[in-house]
């Protein structure tokens, strides 16, 4: 299958970007990868709501392992402006007896008040244990019993292309979509994030962040991370979500349960929101008080070499930063600002060291 035609996911703080490049996890609020928002009920779904008939597993059981989440982020937290210090969303039991929920890690970071809901609206609270950069995933701990069952993880590599799945949301069978695998691809998000292979799942669950990705074996897939927009008929962009698999998550779980993060070195980080403009990566935005504002990168700025290799897309540049060592490294750049082309150093940072910690571990 040919790759999608992804238009990236851009969100607020980037004036002027087409309503198609922003991304959202509630029907509220248009936020690049990230909910800002307090979602009170979710859309109902009518006609793509899954049937149990169609599937050999048991549907109603396995979504009742689908929970709420929400959050609160303090207001002076690194990632308040751009997040939202109220964010909301979906998770997964997925070990009941220690009340583990995994969910999608920008609902999560840098909360100091986490609340579990379940499917009938009441709620426990949580905290979280720990987020992974850079796959995505957080992972919440209930603070009282949730008395749900935890739904198995599956492998997301033997997933095929035309694959049925549940999108899972929490609230049963009106709150799910009855989807279908239509890529397997790499991924290059413009916060700098890379997957060399993500799901991409239709039609698009409307409360993407954090949703159950359940495979054909009644077993969990991946976790939902964007709705972004692929080219259809016509040129009609459509509706797809963007799914973390599951398998991602199986070397640093162990991690995430002790330390809180996965046991390697940070990689460099420079705090730039980029994306493609044909064959060159342009600047779209800074992170407030990030190592690339620091060294007066500035919005508008094309990205043409990153050392001595040339820079033609995201991942690409992304992973050449990435190849030069641990955070702390310093990023040469060859910019083109205005037709003015010139040489410009960035000591990276480790992004981690910016956010706030969890208030309970």
């Amino acid at each position: 299958m040919a790759p999608l035609g992804l238009e990236a996911a851009n969100g607020r703080g980037f004036p002027g970007l087409p309503p198609q490049e922003r991304a959202r996890s509630c029907p509220y609020t248009a936020l690049s990868s990230v909910c800002t928002l307090v979602c009170s009920q979710p859309e109902r779904l009518g006609a793509v709501q899954p049937k149990p008939d169609d599937y050999s597993f048991d549907l109603d059981h396995a979504l009742t392992s689908v929970v709420g989440i929400k959050s609160m982020v303090p207001a002076d937290a690194f990632t308040a402006e751009t997040l939202g210090t109220e964010r909301a969303g979906n998770g997964v039991l997925i070990r009941g007896g220690e009340g583990l929920v995994l969910t999608i890690g920008y609902l999560v970071t840098e909360a100091e008040t986490v609340w579990i809901s379940r499917g009938s609206g009441s709620a426990v609270p949580g905290h979280v244990l720990g987020y992974d950069q850079e796959t995505g995933f957080g992972l919440v701990q209930a603070l009282a019993r949730l008395d749900l069952p935890s739904l198995p993880l599956g492998t997301s590599k033997v997933a095929e292309v035309g694959e049925r799945v549940v999108i899972g949301g929490v609230g049963g069978r009106q709150h799910s979509v009855a989807a279908r695998i239509i890529a397997k691809q790499e991924f290059a998000g413009y916060w700098e994030y890379v997957l060399d292979e993500a799901l991409f799942t239709a039609p698009a669950h409307p409360n993407w962040g954090g949703t159950a990705v359940i495979g054909p074996a009644g077993d969990l897939i991946g976790v939902g991370s964007l709705q972004i927009q692929q080219a259809g008929a016509q040129r009609r962009l459509e509706d797809v979500n963007m799914i973390v698999p599951i398998d991602l998550l199986k070397p640093i779980f162990g991690d995430l349960l002790t330390i809180g993060r996965a046991n390697r070195p940070p990689r460099p980080w420079l705090g730039i929101y980029a994306t493609e403009v044909g064959s060159n990566v342009a600047i779209l935005g800074l992170a407030n008080r990030g190592p690339a504002e620091r060294a007066d990168l500035r919005a508008g700025d094309i990205v043409l070499r990153v050392g001595g290799n040339s820079v033609n897309d995201l991942a690409g540049l992304f992973r050449r930063v990435w190849a030069l060592g641990q955070a702390g490294v310093e990023v040469p750049l060859l910019i083109n600002r205005e037709g003015k082309t010139f040489e410009l150093r960035v000591r990276s940072g480790d992004r981690r060291s910016f956010l706030k910690g969890p208030v309970l571990h």
